[in-house]
């Protein structure tokens, strides 16, 4: 299965998701799932990610604002992670999600947004508020 396609995809999948969430993906696919993998490594991670024109950044940005558009809550908490890794900041994430939310829908952004706030608590890139003493 190894080419350079698949070299190239493995390698920015890692980079982006992290080796051990790519990793075990790999190690627990059984033979149906492993032509998933494959061809999510190749096109996705090997071909569209390591094409010159848009930096990891901006590839983000837009990944989190289609995940919105699709509603698809699992990718949308694996790809905000991705994002931070890939210099985006929680700044942005907002301002991409509230994009989505207006093109999309108030019901997919608030999906979106609980799952990327979340996910940016977990990671302490953001905090708690506080809440005011009654």
């Amino acid at each position: 299965m190894s080419d350079e396609m698949f070299d190239k995809g493995l390698k920015v999948r890692r980079e982006v998701l992290g080796a051990e969430y790519v990793d075990g993906s790999l190690q627990n696919a059984t033979d149906f799932m492993m032509a998933f993998q494959d061809i999510t490594t190749r096109w996705c991670w090997g071909y569209a990610w390591t094409r010159p024109g848009l930096n990891r950044k901006t590839r983000s940005l837009i990944n989190l604002g289609m995940l919105t558009a699709l509603n698809r809550p699992a990718e949308i908490r694996m790809h905000v992670k991705g994002a931070l890794k890939n210099g985006v900041t929680a700044e942005e994430i907002k301002e991409v999600l509230l994009q989505a939310t207006v093109y999309c829908g108030i019901p997919a952004g608030l999906d979106a947004f609980k799952i990327a706030n979340q996910v940016l608590l977990d990671e302490g890139v953001i905090e708690q508020r506080k809440q005011a003493a009654e």
